[in-house]
């Protein structure tokens, strides 16, 4: 039987198309159908046909009603049977609305990889873990590698700088991203979840994402968290049972800013402090943390983070 194919009417009557981009690496695939939900096809082309396929989604075997009524008889089992005919199963508006969610939340996330590869080699393998979170801009949380100098990682945040989904206009959302530099051997990446690097960068982007006055510290220059000790290396966890990190530090070889097609978005290190570090920035404030920065920067390892290090106080 020859293979017959015919147009999806995507525009018209599909809920939603999803297409291969730049930043899924598919160059054999860029421009083409990848997902497509609520499929309707355009009737009118398909003539006669009562098996066929949808051109450039293939993956989709179409059959008329009676051959579904002829399959059902014979009393075939494994199949799934969705009418792809008659009215489209959302609205103009709602269909409006997803499209303009995704004019919106497409393109970061291309710029965001853009950047990182700039920083090393982006690792496409590793698994790290990712949300539905709404209290992030475009309710996506998510982070990713990134492969250094000298064999450390770069672990980033993805999803702050997103537009803000609920306002449906372009933005840079918070205006930042967070990166914690460490050793190999601290972020394992078969297990990336469970390590201490990612739990704690998590738990300074809880932070940022609550308060906006951390926020707008965070963007503006130094800042001092303390995080919970959850999780944390002893080495690493107050007497008061909790983890100080120095946020904003500048690095020689990390840009404090990256664009993006809504604007520019700063790059926030996190650099994790010993409990030595955390008491001299509590008793000197905004002069604590500029010495600290200054001693960091003698070290040639401004932002980079370790469990077992030397104190620099």
């Amino acid at each position: 039987m020859a293979k017959r194919y015919f147009e999806l009417d995507e525009d018209m009557s599909s809920e939603e198309v999803l297409y291969w981009t730049p930043e899924d690496d598919r160059p054999d695939k860029l421009g083409q159908y990848r997902a497509v939900y609520g499929m309707r096809i355009d009737t009118s082309k398909v003539g006669d046909a009562r098996i066929f396929r949808t051109k450039g989604y293939p993956r989709a075997l179409l059959v008329a009603e009676e051959v579904k009524e002829a399959l059902e008889r014979t009393g075939a089992t494994g199949l799934k049977f969705t009418e792809v005919t008659g009215p489209s199963p959302i609205s103009d508006e709602e269909r409006a609305y997803k499209r303009r969610c995704n004019e919106l939340l497409d393109p970061p996330p291309a710029a965001r990889r853009a950047a990182w590869k700039s920083f090393g080699k982006l690792d496409e393998l590793a698994v790290a873990p990712r949300a539905i979170c709404y209290e992030w801009p475009g309710h996506r949380q998510d982070w990713a590698i990134i492969h250094r100098e000298a064999g450390r990682l770069l672990l980033v945040s993805e999803g702050l700088s997103d537009p803000f989904i609920s306002r449906l206009e372009p933005s840079v959302g918070f205006g930042l991203e967070l990166a914690l530099e460490t050793e190999q051997t601290e972020l394992p990446l078969d297990a990336i979840e469970g390590s201490w690097p990612y739990i704690l960068l998590e738990r300074v982007a809880k932070e940022l994402v609550a308060q906006e006055n951390v926020r707008e510290r965070a963007e503006a220059g130094l800042l001092a968290l303390e995080v919970a000790a959850t999780g944390m290396p002893a080495t690493l966890v107050s007497t008061e049972g909790r983890v100080g990190v120095l946020l904003g530090l500048e690095s020689g070889t990390l840009p404090k800013h990256f664009p993006t097609p809504f604007g520019d978005v700063r790059l926030v290190t996190v650099k994790a402090l010993l409990p030595a570090e955390l008491e001299y920035v509590l008793k000197r404030g905004t002069e604590g943390m500029d010495e600290l920065a200054r001693r960091f920067a003698k070290t040639g390892e401004e932002h980079v983070s370790r469990a077992s290090r030397q104190a620099v106080v």
